[in-house]
């Protein structure tokens, strides 16, 4: 059997055309996009078309507001900690919630620390927020609110648009996490009243280290980088310009065909599903599954069997899953995630696997999967 991958919410492989246009990129364009003799106008174009269709992607209103970043964690810190610095004057308060990657949450911590109050709004078992909780936590004093789009353990999708419209009526600003999101789900920036967004490119077979920060035009906060004026003076740093033009590579083709992943993702989970209920096996699934949810993220609670014990024995028979997030994979502590939605002793939370799709996955490989899992357990 060939190895079978279903970590894509971890990472996803890099498409062949994104290996081949930073291939070609790093050969014919080697100039610093800052400099003005011919190989940095060169470079500079290639960053320019580059941030278009990246803007195009999320319906900006302006090719500027996109600040090419290393990747979520920067893009996330920077908008929560700069936010923070910018308007500390204004008020000391922000929302989050219970369930967010700890690229926000540690930055929330953080800012704890230096004497601001954070409110964590909790979630349901569906891992969804109350819209009323929301509302009922906003006060003058609110400064920032960051929610993501969709959860990355358990695929929660987050009511974002009535998000958007709640805090477009506060003094607030509106940050989301769309690392899990973006290049799966349509995202629309003025529609949904978005006014800072970050992403990742290794999340859709993009290269990583690498991602944006969308920055709403009228918001003003410094660099968190100290350094040159790349990025319009909002992120210090020469710009990796092979990344970006392989970054917008792979916003090409998720975008062309986005819809047909969905669909294809969401037969998989449910083949998944089915064939589990087919071997008898005891399991439920962490969250809810329908069309609301992310499509490419699965997270089942396999009754009486340790998760640790599982993804073992999945990996030594040529199938990778997960527990839970990539970025705390090694560590011991309980998923955040499953504890917020159901409970720190539930069962659940040391029971956990998930399984994410991509792009090269196919129905012969979830049926593999199905019977692997059956045999283990069943042994």
């Amino acid at each position: 059997m060939d190895n079978i991958y279903l970590d894509n919410a971890g990472t996803t492989p890099m498409a062949t055309s994104v290996i081949e246009k930073m291939t070609e990129t790093m050969t014919n364009v080697f100039g610093n996009a800052s400099a003005i003799n011919f190989y940095g106008r060169q470079a500079r174009k290639v960053l320019d078309d580059s941030r278009h269709i990246i803007a195009k992607s999320i319906n900006a209103t302006a090719d500027n507001e996109i600040i090419f970043t290393s990747g979520g964690t920067e893009s996330d810190n920077t908008a929560i900690i700069q936010t923070a610095l910018a308007r500390k004057n204004e008020g000391r308060h922000i929302i989050t919630t219970a369930i967010e990657h700890e690229a926000v949450l540690k930055p929330m911590a953080y800012l704890e620390r230096e004497g601001f109050e954070v409110t964590y709004l909790p979630v349901d078992e569906n891992g969804e927020i109350s819209l009323e909780d929301l509302k009922r936590n906003l006060r003058e004093d609110t400064i920032l609110v960051s929610v993501m789009m969709g959860n990355n353990e358990v695929g929660s999708h987050m009511p974002i648009h009535e998000i958007g419209q709640i805090v477009a009526n506060s003094n607030a600003w509106f940050h989301t996490d769309c690392v899990q999101t973006y290049g799966i789900l349509d995202i629309d920036v003025q529609a949904d009243k978005i006014d800072m967004l970050s992403t990742s490119a290794h999340k859709l077979n993009g290269p990583k280290y690498m991602g944006f920060l969308y920055q709403r035009k009228g918001l003003h906060f410094e660099s968190l980088l100290k350094g040159g004026d790349q990025e319009l003076k909002r992120r210090a740093g020469t710009e990796n310009v092979p990344a970006i033009a392989g970054f917008a590579q792979a916003v090409l083709l998720a975008n062309r065909d986005k819809a047909d992943h969905r669909k294809k993702y969401m037969e998989f989970k449910q083949q998944l599903i089915t064939g589990l209920e087919t071997n008898k096996i005891a399991f439920e699934v962490n969250g809810k599954v329908n069309a609301d949810e992310l499509p490419h993220v699965l997270s089942i609670w396999f009754k009486g069997c340790r998760s640790d014990v599982l993804l073992t024995n999945l990996d030594l028979g040529g199938i990778s899953a997960a527990a839970g997030s990539a970025c705390t994979a090694g560590s011991l502590e309980p998923s955040h995630v499953l504890s917020a939605m159901y409970g720190t002793d539930s069962p659940r939370v040391g029971e956990s696997l998930r399984f994410s799709f991509g792009i090269t996955n196919t129905a012969a490989q979830i049926d593999e999967t199905i019977a692997l899992l059956a045999k283990i357990i069943k042994k």
